[in-house]
Parts: C-alpha cells; structure tokens; sequence
C-alpha cells in the first residue's frame, strides 16, 4: 500500500467497472457447456490492499476504494457480475477435491464491531453454499480454554475444495486478549510467532490464506449503531457492550496494527479492507478471493472412466 491511501490524499486508481466482458464455457444444470458471459476481471485488488512493511493503519483511509474507479452503483454492478465467475472457480475448487488435490481456500475476516463482517457472509460467502465451511468464533467455552488457543481454529479448518471463512478468528487471542488484560503479556506476546508457524503449515497442507482486516472509522461505528437503534428493525443486531468497547478504540488499533507488523507473512498476508463504504468492502473481498481462485488455475478433473463406453451403455440401458 503507498501513500495515495493516506487519509486526506486519497487519490483512486483509474480502473473501471463494467468495460469488456469475458465469455467462458461452464457447464449448466444438465451437465452440457454453456457459453457464460462472465465479466472481465478488474484485477489489482491483491496487489493494492496487502499490506506491506512500514504500513501505518492510523495513516489509511477507511473511506477509499483503492483499486476501484467507480461509484457506489458501479460497484454493485461489479460485485454481481462477478458471482457467476465466482461460483464457478469454488465449483471447481469442489470438483477437484474429488480427484486427489488438497487445494482450499481460507478466509480470514476480522475487524470491530459493525465493520461489516456480516454483510461479506452475506453478499460475498453465500454465493455457493455447497463447499463453504463457515466459522464465527465467539468466546471461547470452557473445553476451548482448558486447551491451547489454536485448538479450536485447527478444528474449524477447511478440508480439500472447502472455502472456508473464519468471522473473527485466532487473532482474537492477540487482540481482545491484549487490549482487556484476559491473560499476561508474558503468554500473549509469544503468540503472534505460534500464530505464523500454524499458518505456515496450513499454507504448507495446500490452503490458501487470505486474511482481510475491516477497517471502518470510530465516526462510522457510532452512525452504524445510531442507525441499530433508530430502526426497531435493527434492534437485535444492538449489544450495548459495542459502545463500552469504543473506550477501548485507540489499544484496539494499536493491537491491529502489532498483529499486522507481526504476522502479515508471504504466505499469508494481511490485506486492509476500507470499510467506510460497505459497497466497496464486499466488492473488494470478493475480488481478492476471486484473484487468489484465479492464480489456483482450477481444472476440471479428467474422468476416472471410459466416457465414450459409458454413454454406449447408458443408452442401452
């Protein structure tokens, strides 16, 4: 990320939605190839929201939209146009679990509270149910803590062809740990190295990591929760402990940004989502799973069988 992402100087990359489209055979629901007019990949959300070293998360601009060009309508536009394409690569991500390959897909999505996280499990992960293994993790029960703090992420692992989305995850334990004292700094501080050893090994096993930070402004925070309780409608997304944790606004950042220093590794960088505009977030999510899927060059696997002697038969039989 460099300096045109800093708060005030917020200057947008000139790509733009909705120009040229990309056409690609997928098979419908009887198994015949159908042509898809799919549309054509933006491309360069990877590239610019990974963090990198010497970032500074209080100099970033929660209400930019790196990457992107267009308004609020283009990227809706863009995020529905974008599902087919989508859908597709988790099928076959699915598909070729079946044939041996161990490839899978982890998304990590932390972030304050009304940052959005909801909203990606509904506009982004929903898409193809069929394959997504989806985690909120909550306070840890009372089997949870008599174990290490990864025991329960490690349960909650995608398998081959799984995309697995993990709402809050082992970063909790570097986070909310450290900013309410819950265990000595002495136990806390070793974790962000325990943290990159079990995410280079799951990286290793063949998932592919991709660790997204919501990044929403306190100003934005307090509208969103304005809005919880000014809509009945809205009421059962209010916890009156969301406004007791805004105390804690600046420890929190600062414990983001140690966990961004520490563990944004080459197999599983952290990436910074503006979260101010809920449009641009899901948008940009999305496009980072997408180009990761893409870079995976997902096949369909080859039959296991003699496909012209099996036709033969089914039609005798």
């Amino acid at each position: 990320m460099g300096k045109k992402h800093k708060k005030d100087k917020g200057k947008k990359s000139t790509t733009k939605a909705g120009k040229g489209r990309v056409n690609k055979e997928i098979p419908n629901e009887d198994g015949q190839l159908v042509e898809v007019d799919f549309a054509k990949p933006l491309g360069g959300f990877t590239d610019e929201l990974r963090i990198e070293k010497g970032f500074s998360l209080a100099e970033f601009d929660p209400s930019s939209t790196p990457g992107f060009a267009g308004d609020k309508d283009d990227g809706k536009q863009a995020l529905a146009a974008a599902k087919d394409e989508f859908s597709d690569l988790l099928e076959r991500l699915h598909a070729g679990s079946t044939a041996g390959s161990q490839d899978a897909i982890l998304l990590v999505v932390q972030g304050m509270d009304t940052s959005g996280k909801g909203g990606i499990m509904r506009h982004v992960v929903s898409i193809n149910p069929q394959n997504v293994n989806a985690t909120a993790f909550k306070a840890p029960s009372k089997e949870e803590q008599a174990h290490d703090f990864l025991w329960r992420i490690e349960k909650a692992l995608p398998e081959p062809g799984q995309f697995g989305v993990f709402d809050r995850s082992h970063y909790e334990d570097v986070l909310i740990v450290r900013v309410h004292d819950l265990v000595p700094e002495e136990e806390w501080s070793t974790r962000y190295a325990k943290i990159n050893a079990f995410e280079r090994r799951v990286a290793g096993s063949g998932t592919t990591i991709i660790k997204v930070m919501m990044h929403i402004s306190k100003d934005e925070q307090k509208e969103r929760l304005q809005e919880r309780l000014d809509r009945p409608d809205k009421y059962y997304k209010y916890n009156p402990g969301d406004v007791d944790e805004r105390q804690y606004w600046d420890a929190y950042m600062e414990a983001y940004q140690v966990a961004l220093d520490k563990c944004s590794t080459v197999k599983a960088p952290w990436h910074v989502i503006p979260a101010d505009r809920k449009w641009y977030a899901r948008l940009a999510v999305q496009q980072l799973v997408l180009e990761a899927l893409r870079g995976m060059r997902l096949e369909w696997p080859a039959a296991d069988f003699d496909v012209e002697a099996e036709k033969a038969r089914l039609a005798d039989s």
